[in-house]
């Protein structure tokens, strides 16, 4: 049986855990191109990795995969969904926050026979919330804590002129949606974007976020109310290189990408 071409979409930090790992072999699947900005810097550290793989242009990636990876700024998720997507191919997104203005693409994905993945990312429980939704879910509340870096320069607290710097004691920067968080905050809750596209979608999923100087892991606290059960969830995510990103969120998606290529899938 062939293998299913991987393409990775962004070579930051997840991009090269997730090249790391594919081409080290995951059951499968094959690690056929990358796509990013910066040739030069990329084919360097391929060369100092012992990777061998094709850099590509994004236009490039459904002659070069069956599924890309998103690893990119949010800005740019068109450009890596689209041509996937109009090719019937898969798209795996982990930048969540970005999905939820452009419904377009879901649309897309299903005009086209093409599939948008969205991992479990840095949170857990998905498989519960999933579950509750196919009865009634009545709310889902979330809190997250981060330290102050890993929020600062998000577009909302720019706009509203909100400093994180030298905080001494929690301040809660943003209580609302999680559509008007995605929005307010980009690159900083992808995990609440997630949640609510598994649950109740983003108008009715609520979120508070703080900059916490107390906090050194990026914490998140969900509480589900439904009709079949009440469940609490909380998890602390250790920073990867970029203050923004857990660790566990390039693990995520290298666990999802396993799942394809498995005998024995474990949870929904």
């Amino acid at each position: 049986m062939s293998s299913k071409r991987i393409a990775i979409a962004g070579l930051g930090e997840i991009g090269k855990t997730l090249a790391r790992k594919l081409a080290q072999g995951l059951p499968g699947l094959a690690l056929s191109g990358i796509a990013t900005r910066d040739r030069v810097k990329a084919q360097a550290w391929l060369d100092r990795e012992g990777i061998s793989c094709p850099l590509i242009a994004l236009d490039e990636l459904p002659d070069h995969a069956d599924l890309a990876v998103e690893c990119a700024p949010a800005a740019i998720l068109d450009q890596i969904c689209r041509p996937m997507l109009n090719a019937g191919k898969e798209v795996m997104v982990l930048s969540a926050s970005a999905l939820l203005p452009r419904p377009d693409l879901i649309e897309l994905a299903r005009a086209k026979g093409g599939r948008i993945i969205v991992p479990t990312g840095a949170l857990i429980g998905f498989d519960a919330v999933s579950a509750a939704a196919e009865g009634t879910i009545h709310s889902v509340q979330m809190i997250t804590r981060k330290p102050p870096n890993g929020l600062a320069g998000a577009p909302y607290l720019v706009e509203n002129r909100i400093s994180v710097e030298g905080l001494t004691s929690a301040l809660c920067v943003f209580k609302g949606s999680a559509r008007d968080a995605a929005a307010a905050f980009p690159a900083n809750v992808n995990v609440v974007a997630a949640l609510s596209l598994a649950g109740i979608g983003p108008d009715r999923t609520t979120i508070e976020i703080w900059a916490d100087p107390a906090v050194t892991r990026n914490c998140h606290q969900i509480k589900v109310e439904s009709d079949s059960a009440s469940f609490t969830m909380s998890i602390e995510n250790i920073p990867s290189e970029n203050p923004k990103t857990g660790r566990i969120t390039a693990l995520s998606a290298i666990a999802a990408l396993r799942k394809l290529g498995a005998s024995l899938q474990v949870g929904t």
